[in-house]
Formats: structure tokens, sequence, C-alpha cells
């Protein structure tokens, strides 16, 4: 018995702030905004995948972001990442302490952390 794969992560946003959001993560991001069952749609907030991963997005009455905790997003083409953000007026720093990997720190618009990276080949 054990887990068979991560279905997703819940980021916490605050009441109203599903345009951002899907601007961030559908616009910047490139990620698919999935429909929310009509029970759930009703809450608030949105959902989005790109290929296996998940981010859902929970309205939630005293937000305060996560600056520490955050989901990392395995990437290809990281630099085309780091281009859409920029373009988009997102913050990217870019981050070398993790061996075999390119990485950077970005943050969405309600100020939820977020670690996009891709491993490096070859070499």
């Amino acid at each position: 018995m054990g887990a068979a794969a991560l279905d997703h992560v819940q980021l916490a946003a605050p009441p109203g702030s599903e345009a951002a959001l899907r601007a961030f993560y559908a616009g910047a991001l490139g990620m698919t905004e999935v429909p929310k069952p009509p029970a759930l749609a009703a809450r608030g907030g949105c959902w989005f995948r790109d290929g296996a991963a998940q981010l859902h997005l929970g309205v939630e009455e005293d937000f305060r972001p996560a600056r520490k905790a955050h989901p990392a997003l395995r990437v290809d083409g990281i630099d085309a990442y780091a281009a859409r953000l920029t373009a988009h007026g997102a913050d990217v720093t870019w981050d070398d302490a993790l061996p075999g990997h390119r990485r950077f720190y970005t943050h969405d618009p309600v100020g939820n952390r977020l670690e996009i990276l891709e491993p490096v080949t070859g070499g």
C-alpha cells in the first residue's frame, strides 16, 4: 500500500483574485485551466494543469501567502519560462544550490512562492 502519485498541490489565494491568478498561471506560465466541479466552483478559486502537474488555488478568507512552502514545477526550456514570467512582470530569482538542476524562484500575483526547475543533461 502506498501513494501512487501526487494528485495536486493546493495553494491559497484571497477572495476575488481569480482574474489575476488566471493571467499568471494560464497567461504567464502557459498552464491550462481545468473546470472545477459545480459544487466546488461555488467556493471560488481556480484549478490549473500542465502535463501531470496540477495546481489548485483555493480561496481563503484570512489569506497569507506561502513564502517558504512552495510547489516546484519541472519544465523543459527553463530560459523560455523565465523570459515569459519576466515579460509578464513577475520576479525571477535564479538559484544554483541544487546540483544537477537549473532553477529559479518566482511569486504568483498574490505572493505565493513557486520554484521552476530543469534537470541539467550531459556534461
